[in-house]
């Protein structure tokens, strides 16, 4: 049953997802509502990490919520899931790209569908924001000032121009360090 349930939700998440990567990020924090394989904080956790690895936020959230469900086959179940449609719609449209490129309802399609992938994406952020920068001490809700201090600082420093250009890993490994420190 687990199975059924990791492919069938994961799978929606592939096909609904149109952008992938940050715009899975509202479907993923709908999961978190409705089962136990992650909670919340494990989702920003896991966007963390997937942003200073290699692969997709939405196929690494697969592979960890599947493991924690049912193990290495629950792994397994919900990343192909969630690649699945992107496959075939990728082999469909690649198949009939050349004959609808230029038709103008095609165009008008995307057209619509781009603000539609950054209000997803606008969404995931204000609800990460949430997430990262509110704290709950003894029930009640409150701004995590350090947090908020730390992305403010962080924001400035890449307005400085010789900083503007370092590496992400650079400003990824601050971030790392800063909240080791932190935790101490």
């Amino acid at each position: 049953m687990i199975y059924f349930q990791l492919i069938y939700e994961f799978f929606k998440i592939g096909l609904f997802s149109i952008g992938g990567g940050m715009a899975t990020l509202p479907f993923l924090m709908d999961l978190t509502t409705r089962y136990d394989w992650y909670t919340a904080e494990e989702l920003t956790n896991i966007v963390a990490v997937s942003e200073s690895t290699p692969g997709p936020v939405g196929i690494n959230m697969a592979t960890y919520a599947g493991y924690n469900a049912a193990g290495i086959p629950g792994a397994l179940a919900a990343t192909l899931a969630l690649v699945a449609p992107a496959l075939v719609i990728i082999v469909i449209i690649a198949k009939f790209l050349e004959n609808f490129s230029e038709n103008a309802t095609v165009q008008a399609a995307f057209y619509g569908i781009r603000p539609t992938v950054a209000a997803l994406i606008g969404y995931a952020v204000w609800e990460l924001l949430k997430i990262t920068m509110v704290v709950t001490v003894g029930g009640a809700a409150r701004p995590d000032y350090i947090g908020i201090v730390i992305c403010l600082a962080a924001f400035g420093l890449m307005q400085i121009k010789q900083l503007k250009n370092l590496h992400p890993l650079i400003w990824i490994a601050a971030g790392a360090v800063i909240g080791i420190v932190l935790q101490l």
